[in-house]
């Protein structure tokens, strides 16, 4: 990422302010004139070079698919001291591009912290927007998961699999909303490692223990 505050600069923020929720917790608002950037930011006690990004879905949210998985991940990969993470409350939900920026001013802020290197999580909408966040992060990104991911707007993934990003890919075979053959398109575009979960509906709650126990080693091997 050649210039981390880029993207905040480019928010036009009003203001900012932020709270602390707990020893590893802080809680950001930045308003803009485009709305409310809200940020969930789980840091290790230690300042760390490894930063994970969460990206709702087309509706927002904070807190993720799987029995609230972002806030799991968020937790133990900083009271582990593995990396700080962000969870991205998004300006204008279901708005690609401004869902994008909205990451990388994440990003921007990570990177100010000393964050170096990053890996990218998104549900449904937001797998599009951990994919083009992703690629604009460019050698910054360690590796990018989709969680029950949409195809619409992951065309960019060509540049992932170009530069042999790894990507994880993980989609419920019961999913209503997007059937998991939509994973399938992303992962020709992307490559990495698809899994379909039987069983499984488009908010994962029935795979979340399996998410969990794959998610965190995943991720933790990326920043090894």
């Amino acid at each position: 990422m050649s210039d981390a505050s880029g993207p905040l600069d480019g928010l036009e923020v009003i203001r900012h302010q932020q709270v602390d929720l707990g020893p590893t917790l802080v809680h950001h608002e930045l308003y803009t004139w485009d709305g409310l950037l809200t940020l969930l930011w789980h840091r290790p006690e230690q300042p760390s070079t490894d930063a994970v990004l969460y990206c709702g879905g087309a509706l927002g949210g904070v807190l993720g698919p799987a029995d609230a998985i972002y806030h799991h991940l968020g937790t133990v990969l900083a009271t582990s001291g593995v990396a700080t993470g962000i969870r991205v409350g998004y300006r204008v939900p279901n708005d690609l591009d401004r869902c994008v920026t909205d990451v990388l001013a994440a990003a921007g802020l990570a990177a100010a912290a000393g964050a170096r290197r990053f890996v990218v999580v998104g549900h449904s909408f937001g797998g599009a927007v951990a994919i083009g966040a992703g690629v604009a992060l460019g050698d910054a990104c360690a590796g990018v998961v989709t969680l029950a991911t949409q195809s619409a707007g992951c065309e960019p993934g060509e540049a992932l699999a170009e530069r042999r990003v790894p990507v994880l890919l993980l989609h419920g075979d019961q999913d209503p909303i997007l059937p998991f053959f939509a994973s399938q398109l992303v992962h020709m575009l992307c490559g990495g490692e698809l899994s379909i979960l039987a069983g499984a509906d488009h908010g994962l709650g029935s795979a979340a223990e399996e998410l969990r126990q794959r998610l965190v080693p995943w991720i933790t091997a990326r920043f090894a």
